[in-house]
């Protein structure tokens, strides 16, 4: 796993976050969870490549992702 691997998930997650910003601007607030939701997810798989140093499993649990990165949550 490369640096280039932590970016391409930090890209992705920066992108839905966005999203997310132009979805709450135009009140479409479902899809502002969403796509926040998504954010979150691609910036833990950033970490688990970062920090793990492997390739983040095809899984949407932000907890396991969480621990998979050895993050610890409050």
């Amino acid at each position: 796993m490369s640096k280039n691997d932590v970016l391409y998930w930090l890209n992705l997650a920066e992108y839905d976050l966005e999203t997310s910003e132009a979805m709450l601007k135009s009140e479409r607030y479902i899809y502002v969870l969403f796509t926040s939701q998504q954010a979150l997810e691609k910036a833990l798989k950033a970490a688990v490549v970062k920090f793990a140093k492997k390739f983040p499993p095809r899984i949407h649990d932000l907890t396991r992702l969480a621990e998979i990165a050895n993050l610890k949550l409050e």
